[in-house]
């Protein structure tokens, strides 16, 4: 799917009935690539020239097409970026789309983006430990500050500031991604998974939560299922506690698992068959 498509696809989605759209980052492929991609090969399996839209750009733009449709990230590499930037344009983000947006955050893997950012790769996590906090406290509105050991902002406006407070998720599936997301945040968001190993990990976080007095706090889990979609398949993952399932209503199976991609290179109004037959398939049938 080419990047002016996304929009009018998005419009598509909301009209169709589905919950939300998750975005993924990335800000460049470098020519030269050191960092290993977490997989077998340790390779990224997208060619350099793939266009990753800004997340928060095209958030804006969706979300001006659409009534219903929330939008988040899977994920979004916030540490990499400055504190204040963050947090200014997911405020914007939240304020405009009234309120349909949540935060997703994840470490992510590539040292080049971080560098080419002017951030510090190697204290990543503890950096992402207090911008979450430090996130929350700067989207109250009024005078708002932080002082915490890495992030320290003097007493200032950052307006227009979210009307509700906007939900941090977070991704990764490591121990310390865990106990990250059961500690201080408001959901989880997965890779894709067989239905056994999403309950694997659903059983961590709830065990997780129990250890940090939060297991009867709201949470989301959102998570890709790598099993053909079924209505039973779907009941299944309410009942274990995953909230959210992604999907690629355009995209079987089969193509996701060998990572063909050729299926997402249609002119937009030819996602709307797929979308909507899968939305009366499944999605009408599970809410």
């Amino acid at each position: 799917m080419s990047t002016p498509e996304m929009p009018a696809v998005a419009r598509m989605i909301d009209e169709a009935g589905y919950h939300g759209i998750v975005v993924s980052d990335h800000l460049i492929y470098p020519r030269e690539l050191s960092s290993p991609y977490p997989s077998p090969t340790g390779r990224p399996f997208w060619a350099p020239e793939t266009a990753w839209p800004d997340g928060w750009v095209l958030i804006g733009a969706m979300a001006a097409l659409t009534n219903t449709l929330h939008f988040s990230n899977a994920v979004y590499i916030a540490p990499a970026r400055p504190l204040l930037e963050v947090a200014k344009h997911v405020a914007t983000a939240s304020v405009l789309s009234g309120g349909r947006v949540s935060l997703a955050v994840g470490l992510g893997w590539m040292r080049e983006e971080y560098e080419l950012l002017g951030q510090d790769f190697d204290n990543r996590g503890a950096r992402l430990d207090e911008m979450i906090p430090a996130l929350r406290a700067l989207w109250q509105g009024g005078w708002v500050s932080w002082q915490g050991t890495y992030y320290r902002i003097p007493e200032l406006m950052l307006e227009p500031h979210p009307e509700e407070p906007v939900p941090i998720l977070c991704g990764g599936w490591s121990d310390a991604a865990l106990r990250r997301t059961a500690r201080l945040c408001d959901g989880w968001v997965g890779a894709g998974y067989a239905l056994d190993d999403a309950m694997r990990y659903v059983e961590k976080l709830r065990g997780y939560r129990r250890e940090y007095g939060r297991e009867r706090d709201p949470f989301e889990i959102i998570v890709g299922l790598m099993e053909p979609p079924s209505t039973d398949l779907y009941q299944r993952a309410e009942e274990i506690g995953i909230t959210g399932v992604m999907c690629s209503p355009w995209a079987g199976v089969e193509d996701i698992h060998a990572g063909v991609h050729d299926a997402l290179k249609q002119p937009a109004e030819r996602y709307r068959a797929p979308i909507e037959r899968f939305a009366e398939d499944f999605v009408a049938k599970c809410r």
